[in-house]
């Protein structure tokens, strides 16, 4: 058995229900392009891992999407919860090596997460820290839940409280490159990811009227 996982939390695409930040400036539909679009850059940077590979909805399974992975509903009340839910799972199958992402990346290559699971051959924890404060992977070699209960998600100083606990308990971790996701409008005329998608350009701009 493969004794390495990916696992991959993504959003139902939905109108009004992903980016919503985004969406303040460049409205619902724009939001919704942006979003498929880094769906689809996730979906890339996933497709030749030889890591096995979970796909976790967060409502409910789109079967034409992710073909051939194995898809799940993410369960919890909170985004750690969720999460933590996720990792129990796949340490209960059999998986010592686990790696967990989101679908919102721009930047986000095969290579950062094969990084992540070879730090896991020798630490317990890494992350891949985003620009904003929190974090766009994280992997355990062993199942530390601790770091999923009561964390300030979608603040500014997640990750930074979370490696305070770390530290305090004496776990072993390490941190991947920064990258930076898309929370604004900012973040995304900023990425390279938009200024070279000449077609989604087009898209927001007449959106933009």
């Amino acid at each position: 058995m493969n004794k390495e996982l990916v696992i991959v939390f993504v959003k139902n695409i939905k109108l009004g229900k992903v980016k919503t930040r985004l969406a303040k400036t460049i409205g619902n539909q724009g939001a919704f392009d942006v979003y498929t679009e880094l769906v689809g850059v996730t979906e890339k940077a996933t497709q030749k891992l030889k890591a096995n590979k979970r796909i976790y909805f967060s409502e409910s399974i789109v079967e034409n999407q992710w073909n051939s992975h194995q898809k799940f509903v993410q369960e919890g009340a909170d985004l750690g919860e969720r999460m933590k839910n996720a990792f129990i799972k796949g340490f209960k199958d059999g998986y010592n090596r686990i790696v967990l992402i989101g679908s919102d990346l721009p930047d986000i290559t095969a290579n950062h997460i094969n990084k992540g699971l070879e730090a896991l051959t020798q630490h317990d924890i890494v992350f891949g820290p985003a620009e904003d404060g929190g974090y766009y992977l994280v992997g355990l070699s062993k199942a530390h839940n601790f770091i999923f209960n009561n964390k300030p998600w979608s603040q500014t100083h997640l990750l930074q409280e979370t490696l305070n606990e770390i530290k305090e308990k004496q776990v072993t971790f390490t941190t991947l490159d920064t990258l930076n996701d898309i929370d604004n409008f900012e973040d995304l005329i900023a990425s390279e990811f938009y200024k070279t998608n000449i077609e989604l350009q087009k898209k927001i701009k007449q959106l933009q009227g």
